[in-house]
């Protein structure tokens, strides 16, 4: 079944090279950025200010071709892709939770961004603690590295025209 999504805007950020960018929003705490929507979805903006923290969801848009077992940025062991949050999917489509600094006209000011600049937006959500927040939660194998994903950047593994090692 073919499905086709549109952009909704496009989210600039300091990032123009995949290798040596945050890996994770964690890792992009500072880091600011902004979203300009098209024209026709500014309404859509409405009541949103409200929110500390939004969920963009976005196309990895120079992601090309995937394999189903990665080496992931905080392991040294392939994984199964959809154990890791690795950009070469089979739909090349990504998730991060920034902080909404603030709302003007159709830009969208945000804090903890961790995308290449250019990246076409296809949603925004709000992330509400009580919907979005879970209790007794495990992270597999990312229990013991997870941490790590303030410090570690993007290198050369997930750039389509290097191979992965």
């Amino acid at each position: 079944m073919q499905t086709t999504f549109s952009a909704i805007g496009t989210i600039h950020t300091p990032f123009t090279r995949l290798e040596g960018m945050p890996i994770q929003p964690s890792g992009a705490r500072e880091v600011k950025g902004t979203i300009i929507l098209e024209p026709q979805y500014e309404e859509g903006l409405r009541d949103l200010d409200g929110f500390s923290h939004i969920i963009l969801i976005y196309h990895f848009h120079r992601s090309k071709g995937y394999r189903l077992t990665v080496k992931p940025f905080l392991d040294n062991v392939a994984r199964g892709l959809f154990a890791t949050r690795a950009p070469r999917r089979p739909n090349p489509i990504g998730l991060s939770i920034v902080e909404l600094v603030r709302i003007e006209g159709p830009n969208v000011h945000v804090r903890g961004i961790d995308v290449l600049d250019g990246t076409p937006l296809l949603d925004i959500k709000p992330w509400v603690p009580t919907f979005d927040v879970r209790e007794n939660v495990r992270a597999g194998w990312l229990d013991k590295n997870q941490k790590n994903s303030r410090s570690i950047k993007s290198d050369h593994r997930f750039v389509e025209s290097r191979p992965e090692e």
